[in-house]
C-alpha cells in the first residue's frame, strides 16, 4: 500500500538545506519525492499522511549504546541525577528498607564529580549503609564500580589478590581493598552476581525499544552480547524482542571479542541476519575512562601525576585481537578515549587494515591530537561520538587533562573539517538516550539552562546540519548503510523521525524540548502522538 507524505518541512540531508514538497513510500522503500501533485498523479496512493506543519527528517539512530544495559537501568536504582553524597546515602538507605537480608542492592549511574566534595564511599560507610545486602553501585561511565565488604567477600577478593589484566583494586594504605574497583576488576563482581531471568532480559530490551522509539529513534548500535550468561542467550533476547508484536527496530549488534568463536561456532556471520537485526563490528576496549583517570594517556594526568591511565590490553595485544577479526573477515570498533589508546588502535588498524569496503569504528575518541588525527586520514574509520560527554565532563575535565591537552580534546568539527565520518550516539545508559539532547549539545556544548554561557571550547561547535547530520548519514554510514538509510530519497528505506518542530529554524535551547511526533519504520508508524488524526 503506497503512502504520500506531505504538508511538512521534508529534511532530506542530501545536503544543508534540501527539502522536499512531498514523500511517496512503497512496501517499506522511498519511491520519489517531489511536489504533492506530481507524486499524486503519478502514483495515485492508497493513503496520505498530513504532517500538519511537523517537520520530518531521515529516521534517527543511535550509533554506539547498550540497549540492554539502558533497559536494565530503567529497572534498577537510577543514581545519575544524585548532586551530593548525602543524597546519594539516603537513597541507598531508602532502598535497603524494601530488600531482604542478602538480597543484592544494584545502583546504576554514580557520578562524584557532581558532588562538591568528589567523595567517593569506601567499602565501610556501605557497610554501615546496608549491614545485611552486598552492594554493586556501578559509575556513570561504567568503568567503575563500588561495593561493600559483603560484596568483597562473596568475590573471594582479600589483601592477596591481585589486579586482573586492565583492572585495578584501589587499596588503602594498609593495601586493603577500599571497595573502589576500576575497570576488569569490577568484572570479578560480576561474575558473582546473581542469575538474570530471561524474562527480565526481555523486559529490559523491550522497556529500551520502546524508550527509543518515544524519543524518535529509529534503530541503534548496540554492544551487550557478552554480558549475560552466554552470547546465544543474549542474542536470543533480542531475536524475542525485536519484531514482537509487530514492532520493528534497526538493531546493529556489536560482537565483543570475547564472544566472537562463541557466534562462528553457532554459525553466525558478519552482517544482515534479517530487516532489522545484524551483526556489526568486533568489539575492543583499549582502555577506560578520564572520570575513573583509567583513560589510557600518552602522558599523567593533570591532577595526578602518578597514573597515565590503564591498558585493557597491551599493544601486541591490541593487534592480536584486531588481526582475529580480520581472520573473520570482520572490522573492529574499539573503544578508545585516552591519546595513546587511540595510538595504539591506529598502529592496530595500520598493520591489519579493514576488508575491502568496510570501514572499522573508534568509539568516544576523547583526545585526539593533530599528528594522529593527520594519520587517522589514511585510514578507513568512522567516529562515533557522544556529544552529551561534553555537558558531564566539563568543567572538572580540565583537572583531568590540562589547558595544553584540553585544545584537542573533544574536538568534533576538528575531525569533521579533517574530512573523517562521524556518528552520533548516546553510550545509554551513561547518558540519556534523546537524540534531541545530543544534537542540542553538538551545537551549544553546554545547558540549554545556561543562557549566558559560550559553550565548551567554542571552536568545536557544530552547525545544527552537522549536528542532524551525526545521527542520520553519519550512524548509516557508520554501518556501510550510507545508500540505503540516512537520507530521504528515492531508493533509501522509508524511516523517518517527524518532531512537531522544526529543529534548523527554533531558538538553539529549545530543541531539547521539543516534541516527538512520529517515529516511522519501512513506512509504518512505530511511535505516534497523532494517530489516525494525520491519516485519510
Amino acid at each position: 500500500m503506497g503512502r504520500l507524505w506531505y504538508n511538512g518541512s521534508i529534511y532530506t540531508m542530501e545536503h544543508e538545506d534540501s527539502i522536499t514538497e512531498a514523500v511517496y513510500t512503497e512496501s517499506g522503500w522511498i519511491k520519489a519525492t517531489g511536489t504533492k501533485e506530481m507524486l499524486e498523479k503519478e502514483y495515485q496512493p492508497a493513503e496520505e499522511i498530513n504532517l500538519q506543519g511537523a517537520a520530518m527528517y531521515p529516521g534517527f539512530t543511535d550509533s554506539h549504546l547498550h540497549m540492554l544495559g539502558l533497559g536494565e537501568t530503567m529497572l534498577s536504582l537510577d543514581l545519575s541525577d544524585i548532586t551530593s553524597a548525602t543524597e546519594m546515602k539516603q537513597a541507598l538507605q531508602k532502598r535497603t528498607e524494601s530488600l531482604k537480608n542478602g538480597e543484592w542492592l544494584i545502583g546504576e549511574g554514580w557520578n562524584e564529580n557532581n558532588f562538591s566534595d568528589r567523595k567517593i564511599f569506601h567499602r565501610t560507610e556501605l557497610d554501615e549503609i546496608a549491614p545485611n545486602n552486598p552492594i554493586l553501585l556501578t559509575r556513570i561511565c561504567r568503568h567503575a564500580s563500588l561495593v561493600n565488604s559483603a560484596t568483597l567477600k562473596k568475590a573471594d577478593i582479600t589483601k592477596d589478590t591481585t589486579n586482573p589484566e586492565g583492572g585495578i583494586i584501589v587499596r588503602d594504605e594498609d593495601g586493603e581493598a577500599t571497595g573502589y574497583l576500576l575497570d576488569q576488576a569490577a568484572d570479578l563482581i560480576k561474575k558473582i552476581l546473581p542469575p538474570v531471568k530471561d524474562e527480565q532480559l526481555r523486559t529490559a530490551l523491550r522497556m529500551a525499544v520502546s524508550s527509543m522509539l518515544e524519543q524518535g529513534l529509529t534503530g541503534g548500535h548496540t554492544e551487550d552480547l557478552n554480558y549475560y550468561g552466554s552470547f546465544q542467550r543474549t542474542f536470543r533476547t533480542f531475536q524475542d524482542v525485536i519484531n514482537e508484536n509487530g514492532i520493528k527496530f534497526r538493531t546493529n549488534l556489536l560482537v565483543h571479542h570475547g564472544v566472537l568463536n562463541d557466534m562462528k561456532e553457532l554459525g553466525y556471520k558478519y552482517g544482515r541476519i534479517d530487516d532489522y537485526l545484524s551483526f556489526g563490528a568486533v568489539k575492543i576496549f583499549a582502555d577506560g575512562a578520564i572520570g575513573g583517570r583509567t583513560a589510557l594517556l600518552r602522558s599523567p594526568y593533570y591532577d595526578n601525576p602518578e597514573t597515565s591511565g590503564v591498558a585493557i590490553h597491551s599493544k601486541d595485544g591490541l593487534k592480536h585481537i584486531v588481526k582475529e577479526a580480520r581472520a573473520s573477515n570482520m572490522p573492529v570498533a574499539i573503544h578508545v578515549i585516552g591519546d595513546l589508546a587511540l595510538e595504539y588502535a591506529i598502529e592496530a588498524i595500520e598493520e591489519y587494515p579493514p576488508p575491502e569496503g568496510e570501514k572499522d569504528r573508534l568509539i568516544h575518541a576523547q583526545i585526539t591530537p593533530p599528528d594522529l588525527v593527520e594519520r587517522l586520514q589514511n585510514l578507513a574509520v568512522t567516529f562515533d561520538l557522544q556529544p552529551r560527554f561534553v555537558l558531564s565532563d566539563f568543567p572538572w575535565v580540565e583537572e583531568r587533562l590540562g589547558e595544553e591537552r584540553l585544545h584537542h580534546s573533544f574536538a568534533w568539527k576538528t575531525l569533521l573539517d579533517a574530512g573523517l565520518d562521524c556518528a552520533g550516539s548516546s553510550d545509554a545508559p551513561i547518558e540519556p538516550v534523546s537524540p534531541l539532547q545530543g544534537i542540542h549539545a553538538a551545537i551549544s556544548r553546554k545547558l540549554p539552562t545556561d543562557t549566558t554561557h559560550q559553550g565548551y571550547i567554542p571552536a568545536q561547535k557544530l552547525t545544527r546540519f552537522e549536528a542532524v547530520s551525526l545521527y542520520t548519514t553519519g550512524s548509516a554510514a557508520a554501518v556501510g548503510k550510507e545508500n540505503e538509510l540516512g537520507k530521504i530519497a528515492a531508493g533509501y528505506r522509508a524511516d523517518f523521525t517527524i518532531l512537531e518542530e522544526d529543529i534548523f529554524h527554533i531558538p538553539l535551547d529549545s530543541i531539547v524540548d521539543v516534541s516527538i511526533a512520529g517515529t516511522v519504520i519501512e513506512g509504518e508508524f512505530q511511535y505516534d502522538t497523532a494517530k489516525e488524526q494525520r491519516r485519510k
